[in-house]
């Protein structure tokens, strides 16, 4: 691959290729279609002002690349995915304070620039978090985006605090997100976890994550036997069909967090005064790139990875990153039976477009 200069903007340790290989994105395609995900090649970005120009040696994949897949377009350039990062910083533009040229970091990105899933990736400092120095590439790229949105739903959209108590449902709570919510709920907060789980392996998994309690998909009856007056708190990843089950097991003017659409009316909650939150960890990067609020967050939970406080929840970790592994990762989320995370990592050795 030819070469070129370091340029004047940035700060780098050595000369940066030319180009980068890539994964490209085509909407209104499935899946198994080979031009739903291709490889191409890029022109490696130049980083200015607080950008960090990352070598990326892992991404994983979540249900917004899903979605955001099928709203690529489906001429002209292909869109580049990707949410999630563990690389290493390259370069670095003239205002960047936080970081330099050799850093292991970790960052779930922005849904309004390109993504994660090429060689090297532009990123604004203030949603980057230096990685845990425990974790492999796998583990740590499986963490930034479920763990943003964890962190935000219990202690951004509910305010709690270590020493919150009562009764947190969890629906979802084997996913990438219910994972961490379990975690973070546990160690950080006083609250009693309700985790719900439909399979013997989904039931083991969120026992491990550290729920209290687990319980079926018809969640209703057991709820209720649980929590007779009511949880205080739910979180939910897997709204439509649950609104109604919501809120006969929600105490009044208890609160829920839900992090995907509801699929219709959620008038069966204003009976009991219950307060909804949203939360999209991409609303803080588009709306305020000022915000360090998430850089910040994740130095708090490389912390917690380190010192043993928080596990990575990768279960599956496919290689190369290439289109045809990236593929099998989609199938494999669109099936909505994942456990955990599924990782991409290594770029192969050979790069094939010159």
């Amino acid at each position: 691959m030819t070469t070129m200069n370091t340029p004047n903007s940035a700060s780098s340790s050595h000369p940066l290729p030319e180009r980068m290989p890539a994964i490209g994105a085509r909407g209104r395609r499935p899946v198994t279609d080979p031009t739903s995900l291709s490889d191409i090649s890029l022109p490696v970005p130049n980083p200015v002002g607080r950008d960090l120009l990352v070598e990326v040696q892992g991404v994983s994949v979540n249900p917004v690349d899903v979605k955001v897949r099928a709203g690529a377009p489906t001429s002209g350039a292909p869109r580049i995915l990707g949410y999630d990062a563990a690389g290493v910083v390259v370069a670095v533009g003239d205002e960047v304070t936080r970081f330099a040229v050799g850093d292991r970091v970790y960052y779930a990105g922005q849904i309004d620039r390109p993504g994660t899933d090429a060689r090297y990736h532009l990123v604004n400092e203030n949603i980057v978090g230096h990685a845990p120095h425990t974790l492999s590439v796998a583990e740590t790229a499986a963490l930034p985006l479920t763990v943003i949105t964890a962190w935000e739903s219990l202690f951004d959209r509910l305010a709690l605090t270590r020493e919150s108590e009562g009764v947190l449902l969890v629906i979802g709570a084997a996913g990438g997100v219910g994972s961490l919510i379990i975690q973070l709920a546990k160690a950080l907060t006083r609250l009693e976890v309700v985790a719900v789980a439909s399979r013997p392996e989904t039931a083991e998994w969120v026992r491990k994550m550290g729920a209290d309690h687990v319980v079926g998909r018809d969640f209703t009856s057991e709820v209720s036997a649980l929590a007779p007056t009511g949880v205080d708190y739910v979180f939910t990843s897997f709204t439509p069909g649950n609104v109604r089950a919501i809120a006969d097991v929600i105490r009044p003017r208890g609160q829920v967090v839900s992090i995907d659409e509801t699929g219709g009316s959620i008038d069966a909650l204003k009976t009991k005064s219950v307060t909804w939150h949203w939360e999209l960890m991409f609303t803080r990067p588009v709306t305020d790139p000022a915000d360090h609020y998430q850089h910040d967050l994740l130095e708090s939970v490389a912390a917690l990875v380190d010192d043993g406080t928080l596990r990575t929840t990768v279960t599956t970790h496919l290689t190369p990153l290439n289109a045809e592994t990236m593929r099998r990762a989609h199938e494999i989320v669109e099936s909505s039976r994942t456990i955990g995370k599924v990782v991409v990592t290594d770029w192969p050795e050979a790069d094939l477009l010159q």
